[in-house]
């Protein structure tokens, strides 16, 4: 159906589809629409002249309805159409050597021929004049729609429109069914939708709605806007609703049946700006490219801003990018994404973003990348309620989440170069339950990635630390149950000039292991234990990894634990509190200042082996007499070497 269209003749036809046998579908909104808009061609009187005697560079001002009575009138060079609040039906003007009319004579029974622009590049959109059917409908009446609005969009672009206006707008759009009539009838979503032209802007107001007219059980893709293969577009305000509470879901839906509501598919400069997306029924927006990336084809999308919108219930996910580069999603809110609602569960995934390009290994092991992501932005958004988090930074190069206001989590995995920073988490919900930040992945495209400056409030972690190469720094954790757990596969990971306060344990590290991982200057107030690493690289394969705790500050009187473990190196902290140290190997506890209240300075239990601990500055502990600075109750006193401390 799209691509056949004959644009460039600059003809306009529109084709009533019989409603046959079809009736209403009573499942849909009842939209009633009392008040649509008004043209402005508001006068009824008939002319009283016809275009025989036009001449060259004459212009007319047609302030009545001239009815051309099916014929096709040839014109002179360079007539001019201007409008006063009259109009032109039912027949051809052929502008034979250059013209103009004025957008708001243009109507679907009105054909234009030949050379002719629009004497104002802003087009008004009208769907009284262009038969477009408002209100509850049937899907072929739907499908008529979405042919509609994109042929007027395209056919204003080629008389010279650049900006296409929608004011009151309430109608359906079916977007979900092949159109195509060659032997090969694929279904491209992005083919199917209402296109958008190049060089172009659809401005719309909060008066305009759109919405997608429900799938059938089992369809899976849709969409009712689109741009495919364009360049310079803006679309601007109205609102998308998607079918999530009125679409049929098939018995074993896997949770990726449903529509979205816009697709950016290898699109260039494309703005999308203060819509309102709701209840998508997989999702809102999806960002993909034509090709893959290794082949010649490949066409990917690049520079894409979205920016003050809104997407509210959106199934699965809110935005999909899997292919593009330049990307900026700015200033928008997230609201309840993947959450269940009356029709349909909350689908796979969950987050509001998910980044999350196709890639695999060929068969000698070579990395081949599908789909590329990389120079995202993610910054000065709200999110809350969103069933499984934010952001998912699965894959990707360059990605940035900055500045933004979240209710849930955020996650990264297989990307290098990425910054979750001066981010502002405030558990809401379920979320309270869960971590605010989760460094995951391992491999060597995982490196690079920072989290710094962010501000976590009410969870029951804040971070978690399971990658390569994670710089953890400058974070403020507070009324958390832990502070910062670091996971497995922790690899060259740096944790400094945290300041954390929380109820449970300040930093921890329990049945798991991890290698190179410096917590510097850090500083630490908990209820919990300030420390707690227990079965951390207690194992033959981990026992040559190292974990560094150095020059930390640890207020209050709760305690450092080290039990079961192996390769930490305590070295220059200062503690209000006491350590207890038991069944450690290859572990140094030096240098450190130490104020114990009511516990021993260290406590030495269970078995060691190539233990130091030396040059401990111990306080008197003042809680009980039966504490002391050091109490070294090992029961293999050899494996220690102790000397240097002091008790003060």
């Amino acid at each position: 159906m799209k691509s056949l269209f004959p644009y460039l003749l600059i003809v306009f036809t529109i084709v009533i589809v019989s409603c046959s046998n079809e009736s209403l579908d009573t499942d849909l909104p009842s939209l009633i629409i009392a008040d649509p808009e008004l043209p402005e061609n508001t006068s009824t009187t008939p002319c009283d002249f016809d275009l025989s005697d036009v001449t060259v560079n004459q212009t007319l001002v047609i302030d009545c309805v001239l009815d051309l009575r099916g014929e096709t009138v040839t014109l002179p060079e360079n007539v001019i159409f201007e409008f006063d609040k009259g109009d032109i039906i039912n027949g051809t003007l052929n502008f034979t050597g250059g013209g103009r009319i004025d957008g708001r004579l243009l109507n679907s029974k009105l054909t234009l021929e030949g050379d002719v622009q629009l004497i104002d590049p802003t087009f008004k959109f009208y769907a009284l004049r262009w038969d477009l059917v408002e209100g509850s409908t049937i899907s072929d009446i739907a499908l008529q729609n979405t042919e509609i609005l994109e042929r007027v969009m395209f056919l204003t672009k080629y008389l010279g429109a650049t900006t296409f206006l929608i004011n009151k707008l309430n109608a359906f759009f079916e977007v979900t069914k092949v159109t195509s009539t060659t032997s090969d009838q694929n279904f491209y979503p992005s083919l199917e939708a209402v296109n958008i032209p190049s060089n172009f802007t659809l401005e719309m107001t909060d008066k305009t709605h759109l919405r997608i007219f429900p799938g059938e059980a089992g369809t899976r893709g849709g969409t009712i806007l689109a741009v495919r293969d364009v360049e310079n577009v803006t679309i601007k305000g109205g609102t998308l609703y998607g079918d999530r509470d009125q679409r049929i879901y098939s018995p074993n839906d896997d949770g990726q049946e449903g529509s979205h509501l816009f697709h950016i598919h290898s699109g260039r400069n494309i703005t999308v700006d203060g819509i309102r997306f709701e209840e998508g029924s997989v999702g809102s927006i999806a960002i993909y490219s034509f090709g893959f990336s290794f082949n010649p084809n490949y066409n990917p999308t690049n520079g894409v801003v979205i920016r003050n919108c809104v997407f509210k219930d959106s199934r699965r996910m809110s935005i999909a990018l899997t292919d593009g580069r330049d990307i900026l999603i700015e200033g928008n809110t997230f609201i309840n994404n993947g959450m269940p609602s009356t029709n349909s569960d909350g689908g796979e995934v969950g987050y509001a973003i998910n980044i999350e390009p196709d890639r695999f290994r060929d068969d000698n092991g070579v990395l081949m990348e599908r789909q590329k992501v990389f120079d995202v932005q993610i910054r000065g958004n709200t999110e809350t309620g969103s069933r499984g988090g934010f952001v998912t930074l699965t894959i990707g190069q360059d990605l940035t989440v900055e500045d933004n206001d979240i209710g849930t989590r955020v996650v990264y995995s297989l990307v290098s170069g990425s910054k979750v920073s001066n981010n502002r988490f405030t558990a809401s919900g379920s979320a309270a339950d869960s971590w605010a930040i989760f460094a995951a992945g391992s491999g060597e495209t995982v490196f690079d990635n920072e989290i710094a400056g962010n501000i976590i409030t009410g969870y029951s972690l804040g971070i978690a630390a399971g990658s390569i190469d994670a710089y953890i720094h400058d974070n403020t954790i507070t009324d958390c149950g832990g502070g910062i757990q670091i996971n497995r596969g922790a690899r060259q990971a740096r944790i400094i000039n945290n300041t954390i306060s929380v109820t449970g344990n300040g930093v921890q590290a329990t049945n798991t292991e991890a290698n190179d991982v410096l917590v510097l200057q850090n500083t630490i107030t908990s209820e919990g234990f300030h420390v707690y690493f227990v079965n951390l690289n207690n194992t033959e394969e981990h026992k040559d990894q190292k974990v560094v705790l150095e020059d930390n500050t640890f207020i209050n009187s709760r305690a450092v634990t080290f039990s079961n473990s192996r390769g930490i190196t305590f070295i220059g902290n200062e503690i209000d509190g006491g350590m207890e140290v038991g069944n450690v190997f290859n572990t140094r506890i030096v240098s450190n200042i130490i104020r114990p209240n009511e516990s021993d300075g260290i406590r030495l239990f269970g078995t060691h082996q190539n233990v130091e601990v030396m040059n401990n500055t111990v306080y008197e502990p003042t809680g009980a007499a039966r504490y002391i600075c050091i109490n070294n109750n090992s029961d293999t006193p050899e494996g220690i070497v102790e000397n240097g401390n002091t008790c003060n």
